[in-house]
């Protein structure tokens, strides 16, 4: 099945994200991307499949975990939309929506969308999934121009680790985040494998210190400094909008919760 010369085909597991956009394809285009690669296919009759088993599937999610089944889920075009169903024991969280059980289906929308497959409190694989949808009208000249790339803020690997489990909540798309205190930070830090060890100060610092770069920043964040007049709980609301500029940038993504190891996996393959 080709569709304006775009065929069925596999992505790199070193494609980073799709949360910033997919390569060029036509409308109706869905990509699906685990931390071992993805698919990407064209509107049309096709059975997009994902699991455990890696010789069953497209993308394989949860290699190495027992609780996602060989073939947990597929994707399919109806004509109009792509849907995915569940066909595995565990249940597919997708953002602001109820959980979507055994048998269960959900149409997508254009655009991107993260789901994840959770067999445990401390195991949950992602997969980001993004529909391509219709373009924007603009001028003749920029229809076809490079696309720029969103304006992320430097971080330091540190910076990056440490904000990345202050937002975890956020990246996984609860319904209604809230930034994780200093001491659950570091709670979550120390139990990663490198042995490092972490303390609420030692975090507290380090998003201090990035709370007053961006303040101070050529185009600065607000209302992330006690100066900037936030009511209480300050340390709560300062972080809340830091997390947020980080997320309106993609300077922070989902993806990046692989940094937190034991936290999330991905992979693929296999039928229940």
């Amino acid at each position: 099945m080709a569709k304006d010369g775009f065929s069925p085909q596999m992505l790199s597991s070193s494609m980073r994200s799709l949360a910033s956009g997919v390569p060029a394809a036509p409308l109706g285009t869905i990509f699906v991307l685990g931390a071992d690669g993805g698919f990407a296919v064209p509107p049309g009759e096709f059975r997009l499949y994902f699991g455990r088993s890696r010789d069953d599937v497209h993308v394989p999610v949860g290699v190495d975990d027992e609780g996602v089944s060989r073939r947990h889920g597929v994707f399919e075009y109806d004509g109009q939309q792509w849907r995915v169903s569940n066909w595995g024991h565990l249940p597919i969280e997708l953002p602001d929506e109820p959980l979507l059980l055994n048998g269960g289906q959900r149409a997508f929308e254009p655009g991107y969308t993260p789901m994840f497959i959770g067999s445990r409190k401390d195991r949950r694989h992602l997969l980001e999934v993004h529909v391509v949808g219709v373009p924007a009208e603009k001028p003749a000249e920029q229809q076809h121009s490079r696309t720029v790339p969103p304006k992320t803020y430097p971080l330091s690997p540190d910076e990056k680790l440490v904000l990345t489990a202050l937002a975890q909540r956020y990246l996984r798309q609860e319904r209604y985040p809230q930034p994780l205190s200093w001491r659950q930070v570091a709670e979550e830090l120390n139990g990663r494998p490198d042995e490092r060890m972490w303390s609420p100060r030692t975090v507290a610092y380090i998003v201090g210190v990035v709370r007053e770069r961006l303040s101070m920043a050529a185009d600065p964040v607000a209302g992330i400094r006690i100066e900037d007049g936030i009511g209480d709980p300050v340390g709560n609301a300062l972080n809340h909008n830091l997390i947020q500029a980080l997320l309106r940038s993609a300077t922070l993504a989902p993806v990046d919760l692989r940094m937190l190891d034991s936290t999330l996996d991905d992979d693929r393959a296999e039928a229940v």
